[in-house]
């Protein structure tokens, strides 16, 4: 098939202004956004847009709104100049019973040659908002391509907006890889990361990693309000969504190349 799992290793840091750290295994779907409608009725425990064991819907990627993939993103990205990519590779956590949990989910376009020509880092919050931060990479060869963005969607109430994001990425393959360094200042305070390496889209496998999906989903939300509650606890600021942009459900904005 031309999609595949990926088990990963998720990773938070924070240095500021309450020091933490912590780490959890999750998996993920890696789908050829062309063929996972062909791949899809192979398999008994994943579907397209209806409920099962394992599942993905339109609604929960991209414009949100059932417009098929394909067709946005091609419209998405020309309106950053990037031509119809050949293929496109959507990196994302599916549906385990319905239910998801999607913090950042990953586009990657690609040309005529295989070459990566950009990618869409899909940032979500708890509050039903959504931005995409979009880099255009043609002409760039190397596996680990670095890009920078300016903090202009409100994630956590524990960060204000006066930061920087500070990319590290490449394409995805027999391995995958994705940094987030957050700064204020040119000083960081922030780390996310995710690496996994390769699995193949079967129903085994389906039914093997959802064995860890309900424990890993319940941990990951407990130590998000857990440390949440310690930096209020220990004096930590509570930034509101800011008002100019609490109306604003859906944007997106470019990241520059380093």
């Amino acid at each position: 098939m031309s999609s595949n799992l990926y088990v990963s290793q998720v990773a938070h840091a924070r240095q500021q202004p309450v020091e933490y750290r912590f780490a959890y295994r999750t998996f993920s779907i890696k789908v050829d956004i062309d063929c996972i409608e062909q791949e899809a009725p192979k398999l008994r425990w994943l579907s397209i847009n209806r409920f099962n064991l394992v599942s993905l819907n339109y609604q929960d990627h991209g414009p949100r709104d059932g417009t098929p993939w394909r067709e946005w993103v091609d419209g998405f990205l020309a309106q950053y100049n990037v031509e119809r990519p050949v293929r496109v590779e959507l990196v994302c956590y599916p549906r385990v019973l319905g239910y998801s949990f999607n913090p950042l989910s990953m586009w990657y376009a690609y040309d005529a040659q295989g070459q990566l020509i950009a990618v869409i880092a899909e940032v979500s919050n708890t509050f039903g908002q959504w931005h995409h931060y979009v880099l255009k990479v043609s002409g760039q060869r190397e596996k680990s391509i670095r890009a920078e963005a300016k903090k202009i969607f409100h994630v956590s109430p524990f960060i204000d907006m006066d930061a920087r994001y500070h990319f590290r990425l490449g394409a995805p393959g027999q391995k995958m890889f994705v940094s987030i360094r957050e700064t204020r200042q040119g000083e960081e305070f922030f780390t996310a990361s995710e690496a996994g390496h390769y699995l193949e889209l079967s129903d085994q496998q389906l039914l093997k990693q959802v064995g860890f999906a309900p424990l890993t989903m319940l941990k990951v939300i407990g130590l998000i309000h857990w440390w949440a509650l310690k930096i209020f606890i220990k004096g930590g600021k509570f930034h509101r969504t800011p008002q100019h942009l609490e109306a604003i459900q859906y944007s997106h904005s470019e990241m520059e190349l380093c």
